[in-house]
């Protein structure tokens, strides 16, 4: 019961904007074979296996999608006649209810998202679908300069839910992005990182799980195991929760609220790599480079947006500095801020910007450097 698509890529990864050329390489370096990258996301050709492994695997996507065939509509009987005649069954299960989710663009003669809902819903509901607002499979449809497109979602909770993190600070930085900021300063799971304000662990998290060779989404469920084309033990064999034999090194976490770095070793447990973080409770402004080897310092700080006050984090961001490039010579650093004055207070130096990220509301920026002299 495959149901494979035979024209072109069928599998989309969802990125946050300005991340797709992270995830693409990802996706390359993971042996994925790429088609297209495209704004929001990266094409990737292959059948049900790869999509199962592309959840698994991916730290940079956000969901991926099967690409389950599109036709033109010019108009709303023309949807629905052809969402009466769509073949969901190669893919969806009648016994497993669905939600409908509608993307026009102006490009397109049908523009209302919810008329539009309504046809591709009676077409379902004609061929024998149930049709359901809290259903854990999600149809993704998107009109086109009058294409439609129909996706399933085949992750279910958004991929940053690693499954393995219950307990967060304030203002987390989701793992996803932590995953691709990491890849953006050239991160390959082989040098320590350093976070001095690590809060509930994420770099240093998502640092540990790469040298050890997990995977991302090794404890948790996906929408795709509700769908035909789901092959449990092929999965299961896919799944790989064992870490990789190599020696894996040490990561540092610290901050100066005790109570978060509970929360972060707690954390590191459930992940399975408590063993290789050392976390601590400290003063970013005191930090000294561990005796290992010179690597990465990867710091999330305050930003004033949201928390506090941005005036009072001058002085922060520039003791932050101080300490980085008079103690840290061989060290790379990435510094994730929404204010380029704060990040300017550092005097580092720092590479071109990177793209703006949407992150809870706001838009942050990876400031990163060489190995500092």
């Amino acid at each position: 019961m495959h149901g494979r698509m035979s024209d072109g890529p069928s599998i989309y990864a969802i990125t946050l904007p300005g991340l797709e050329a992270v995830l693409a390489d990802e996706a390359r370096a993971a042996g994925f074979t790429l088609g297209a990258v495209t704004p929001g996301g990266v094409e990737i050709a292959g059948d049900w296996p790869d999509l199962w492994r592309a959840n698994l695997e991916l730290r940079c996507a956000t969901r991926v999608l099967w690409r389950m065939g599109s036709f033109m509509a010019f108009h709303l009987a023309q949807l629905d006649k052809r969402s009466h005649k769509f073949d969901w069954g190669a893919v969806l299960d009648p016994a497993v209810p669905v939600r409908v989710e509608v993307a026009t663009s102006r490009k397109s003669k049908i523009y209302h998202a919810g008329a539009a809902t309504s046809r591709v819903a009676g077409g379902l509901e004609a061929c024998g679908f149930t049709v359901a607002a809290d259903a854990p499979v999600t149809l993704k449809i998107r009109i086109d300069d009058n294409r439609v497109t129909v996706s399933v979602d085949t992750s279910g909770d958004p991929l940053h839910k690693r499954g393995t993190k219950p307990a967060v600070g304030k203002a987390p930085l989701r793992e996803t992005i932590a995953a691709a900021f990491l890849r953006q300063c050239g991160y390959d799971g082989t040098q320590p990182v350093l976070d001095p304000m690590c809060g509930s662990g994420t770099f240093v998290l998502e640092a540990a799980e790469m040298s050890a060779g997990l995977q991302a989404g090794r404890a948790r469920s996906f929408a795709f195991e509700q769908l035909r084309g789901f092959d449990a033990d092929a999965v299961a064999a896919l799944r790989v929760t064992a870490r990789r034999a190599t020696p894996a090194v040490t990561h540092y976490g610290s901050d100066r609220d005790q109570g978060v770095i509970q929360m972060a070793q707690q954390n590191a447990e459930r992940a399975g790599v408590s063993d290789l973080i050392t976390f601590d409770t400290a003063d970013a402004m005191k930090i000294e480079p561990p005796g290992a080897a010179a690597g990465l310092v990867m710091v999330n700080p305050p930003y004033g947006a949201r928390i506090g006050n941005k005036k009072a984090l001058y002085p922060v961001y520039a003791k932050l500095g101080e300490a980085l490039r008079t103690r840290f010579s061989g060290w790379r650093v990435g510094i994730v801020t929404s204010e380029p004055s704060l990040a300017k207070t550092c005097d580092l130096p720092f590479l071109p910007d990177g793209p703006p990220i949407a992150h809870g509301g706001l838009r942050v920026r990876l400031y990163r450097t060489d190995p500092l002299a």
